[in-house]
């Protein structure tokens, strides 16, 4: 093992993969538990017809818990109500959170551009801190316990060094094969993190390139792992593995943690998208039984692509000019499905199961 001093830059920290076996039998096994609730997690995405469902809600709430996770916190509520109002009149913590989810579609679609890298990284960390962030080129960076200030952790300084062991990062991610995907997602994101790259935004973009990981190994279709749900039921856990791999070197601990992680959020994501089929299912019945007049496929897609529309979401889907979207609304209000709610001179109307799915911690029928 390495000496380390936490009051000492971590220059010496070794390339992955780390020396030693990491495939233990716990580990093995607990990867076959982890890629069958990932698979059954793609199946259940399968099942939601219209991919905006889910696009525009679960990466939602995946901002809100990474974001909570570095103690910006916010509402689910705020977070969909801004999201449809824009951000302009949003607080810091929902405007910080937003840019998370728009961070993570960012990099989902660079995917198609170039594998992931240290650009992809930079482009998300951007996103989330709304500036140009760059590779650290200054020393001074050092991680801290929030309860006593005692310094934990000082990452590699120097703009060259840092960026030597981002390209060993890369070249982990994309050349050992021989690891389960799994496993090299979990050395992978302590790789990043003990980098530490960037001056602000590192726990949250590591976060953000674990989703794209599993996107590039084909783990994922969409990225709709709520993963951050873990980590913050586990915050202390997390940050505690995380710092004795660098201390003790103690791997399969932290690859187990992230496995159970995974495991943990697909399971719970899958209920989540269940419960929000039913809630699909029972609008659906709802809006035929009542209101047979105004119903259509395309109009239950627009209520469900966020929990807030407004007249215009059903203008842009072409259900019908101003006059007659707002009349669809009325009569969606009429029969319990909206809420009408005004935020300032804003008229939104509220999807209240909707919202009830996406926020509910357990998969409750719906009423």
């Amino acid at each position: 093992m390495l000496a380390f001093d936490p009051l000492e830059p971590f220059n010496s920290l070794p390339a992955p993969p780390p020396v030693g076996e990491l495939e233990s039998k716990a580990v093995l096994k607990a990867c076959i538990t982890a890629r069958t609730t990932l698979a059954e997690l793609r199946g259940a995405c399968r099942y939601i017809p219209n991919p905006a469902v889910l696009i525009n809600t679960i990466p939602l709430l995946e901002a809100q818990a990474s974001s909570e996770i570095e103690n910006i916190v916010t509402t689910a509520d705020a977070l969909f109500r801004s999201a449809q109002l824009g951000d302009d009149t949003a607080d810091a913590a929902t405007k910080e959170a937003l840019r998370y989810r728009q961070a993570l579609v960012q990099g989902h679609r660079s995917l198609a551009e170039r594998p992931l890298c240290t650009a992809t990284a930079a482009l998300v960390c951007s996103v989330i801190k709304d500036v140009d962030m760059q590779v650290r080129r200054v020393p001074g960076t050092a991680l801290k316990r929030s309860s006593t200030g005692e310094v934990v952790y000082t990452p590699p300084v120097g703009e060259a060094l840092i960026r030597d062991k981002l390209g060993e990062w890369e070249r982990f991610v994309h050349g050992v094969e021989d690891l389960d995907p799994l496993v090299r997602m979990a050395v992978a994101h302590y790789q990043f993190e003990a980098i530490h790259p960037f001056n602000d935004g590192n726990g949250r973009t590591g976060r953000i390139l674990n989703l794209l990981t599993l996107l590039q190994y084909r783990l994922l279709d969409v990225p709709v792992l709520y993963l951050s749900r873990a980590i913050l039921h586990r915050r202390a856990d997390y940050y505690r593995h995380l710092l004795e791999v660098t201390t003790q070197g103690a791997w399969e601990p932290w690859i187990l943690f992230m496995l159970d992680a995974v495991r943990e959020t697909a399971r719970w994501t899958t209920s989540k998208i269940g419960l929000i089929s039913r809630t699909i299912e029972h609008t659906t019945g709802l809006i035929r039984e009542k209101a047979p007049q105004i119903f259509s496929t395309d109009l239950v897609f627009v209520l469900f692509s966020q929990p807030y529309c407004r007249i215009k979401n059903l203008v842009d889907a072409g259900l019908g000019k101003r006059e007659t979207a707002s009349r669809y609304l009325k009569v969606l209000v009429d029969i319990g499905v909206l809420r009408e709610v005004r935020v300032g001179r804003e008229k939104l109307f509220l999807h209240r199961e909707f919202l009830r799915a996406l926020t509910v911690d357990g998969a409750e029928p719906v009423a």
